[in-house]
């Protein structure tokens, strides 16, 4: 690891990389962070978020620094989007976030910057990963990062040890292009979610992390700013089930060709006959299921908690395209009839024309999840016939 400061601060210049440390309400610990900060660099940006105690005192200290003060307190997301825009400006190209709370220590700058080094790829956000079974780290903080980390990897199938530390660094370019919204501790999560949907890496660097309660002022309140996340990480969820993950497929179709996909992640992929089976009735079951306007959320949840073949089971679920849908209706209906007695008074002309079928619900749920039923046992007892059949002969091929 870099460890001469000389080295250090030529290094930063060369990755044309600044500090970024956005502040409130932190007087106890501020000047240490500051004073760590620049044994390495003078590139610094502080953000002042609207400070009511000494911070603007303590600054007027620090005049070789690039300060901005804000004249109300508007949450460490807004600071953080206002630092990167006059780190823009300035010219630089990276940023590194640190905390002025004192949890932070300076001495790990050159860990971001030796894997910045070393990065095959420049388009990166490195991420700092604390030491969550240490002894000091509050249990609400390593519960925190644990709900976080899931969500993050829901929400972008890459996992990380540490996803809330505010110790980073950032591709200022590739941030510049994103959509970022969010004002509050949520930020953090909404760019790293949309970074990676956006093409850039996501990765952690190991920092280490002090819990000092007796001088350590978190302005994190739990109830209001927990809700706040988990209102953030619904909605990207949501984005991500009916947008990003149907767009992720439709692109890796493209790339491929439809006949190359097929043969690759389908027919020849490393799965069993019985799992790629499973995966085609679990699609052909929620495709025909009444929950309509879900179906994509529920057969990719449900694909990934059984562990069966996504791309399969979310092709089969397609079963409710537009032309298929009366048919499905008709026929769910027809079966609900069937098993529960009566008589429908409508054709299948009627289904596009008017609302029928809200008169004869009930019918309708129960044919519907009968049909759907009977129609993933088929198709899946197809699927497990042809892929096993496949097999041996890709066997045979094999040894022959």
């Amino acid at each position: 690891m870099l460890t001469n400061t000389p080295i250090i601060q030529e290094t930063m210049q060369q990755l044309n990389c600044c500090i970024i440390i956005p502040t409130y309400n932190n007087e106890g610990t501020l000047k240490r962070v500051l004073e760590g900060v620049l044994e390495y660099t003078t590139n610094v940006i502080v953000v002042n978020d609207g400070a009511t105690d000494a911070t603007p005192a303590i600054l007027k200290d620090y005049t070789q620094l690039h300060q901005i003060h804000l004249p109300k307190n508007k949450g460490k997301g807004y600071a953080l989007r206002v630092g990167f825009k006059k780190a823009l400006t300035l010219g630089y190209e990276y940023a590194i976030t640190i905390d002025s709370d004192g949890q932070h220590f300076p001495e790990d700058i050159p860990v971001f910057l030796e894997a910045l080094e070393n990065a095959e790829t420049k388009n990166v956000i490195y991420i700092g990963a604390r030491n969550m079974q240490q002894s000091d780290v509050p249990g609400k903080s390593s519960f925190g990062n644990k709900f976080s980390n899931f969500w993050f990897w829901f929400e972008t199938a890459k996992w990380l040890k540490d996803t809330q530390c505010g110790y980073r660094l950032y591709p200022l370019k590739e941030v510049s292009e994103l959509r970022l919204i969010t004002p509050k501790f949520e930020f953090e999560i909404e760019v790293m979610v949309k970074a990676v949907w956006n093409g850039t890496l996501v990765e952690n660097v190991p920092v280490k992390i002090s819990y000092d309660e007796t001088e350590r002022v978190s302005h994190f309140r739990t109830v209001p700013d927990f809700t706040r996340i988990s209102i953030l990480n619904t909605w990207l969820v949501i984005v991500t089930i009916f947008y990003i993950k149907p767009r992720s497929f439709i692109r890796k179709i493209r790339k491929k060709g439809f006949k190359k996909f097929l043969q690759e992640n389908v027919l020849k992929h490393g799965d069993s006959p019985k799992k790629k089976a499973l995966s085609i009735a679990l699609g052909i079951f929620i495709g025909i299921s009444p929950f309509w306007g879900f179906h994509t959320l529920i057969v990719f949840s449900l694909a990934v908690f059984l562990k069966l073949n996504k791309a399969i089971a979310f092709t089969f679920s397609n079963i409710s395209i537009p032309p298929l849908i009366p048919f499905i209706l008709y026929g769910s209906l027809q079966m609900g009839t069937v098993l529960l007695g009566g008589e429908l008074s409508f054709s299948l002309g009627d289904l596009t024309q008017s609302a029928e079928v809200m008169k004869h619900l009930k019918t309708y749920v129960v044919g519907s999840f009968v049909l759907a039923t009977i129609a993933a046992f088929l198709f899946g007892s197809i699927g497990y016939l042809m892929f096993t059949f496949i097999a041996k002969r890709k066997m045979a091929v094999d040894n022959g």
